[in-house]
């Protein structure tokens, strides 16, 4: 009998501790551009490396689907980690330099700027506003809110 409590004890354990750690996830759409298999690997990869548990981008709708723990991440730092391989997204435009040294199949019409990228990059918390920060965070190319 107390073997069966005990295994009732533990069962309603997990049972509670798996919710709490699917509560911590998060499911996100993010819009990037790109157009071809190579980009698909590359902004995948790149969001993975930014925490993402899964990332599935999609060449024709442009949308990129990931899934990540709140706690190790965010939307913010996955887009940031694409933006630094190349690949606009719809808060964040990559280095000019990194998207010039994309292969030709990889390059894409680039969505126009009206200069808000900037400042909401350097509205953001984690903004350096000092150049050295602001070269490691491509919303940030113009330098308009870091300091020289």
């Amino acid at each position: 009998m107390k073997s069966l409590s005990l295994m009732a004890v533990l069962f309603f354990g997990m049972l509670f501790s798996n919710n709490s750690f699917a509560q911590s996830e998060q499911k996100d759409t993010i819009k990037v551009w790109g157009n071809c298999g190579s980009c698909k690997k590359k902004i995948e990869k790149a969001s993975k490396s930014a925490g993402a548990l899964t990332a599935t981008w999609d060449a024709e709708t442009h949308l990129l689907i990931t899934t990540y723990n709140t706690a190790k991440t965010s939307n913010s730092k996955i887009q940031e980690a694409v933006a630094k391989v190349g690949y606009d997204t719809q808060d964040f435009t990559a280095a000019d330099d990194t998207y010039d040294k994309l292969p030709g199949c990889c390059q894409y019409e680039r969505k126009v700027t009206t200069g808000n990228e900037n400042k909401k990059c350097c509205a953001d918390s984690n903004c350096t506003k000092d150049e050295k920060g602001c070269n490691a965070k491509g919303c940030c190319k113009d330098k308009g809110c870091c300091k020289h």
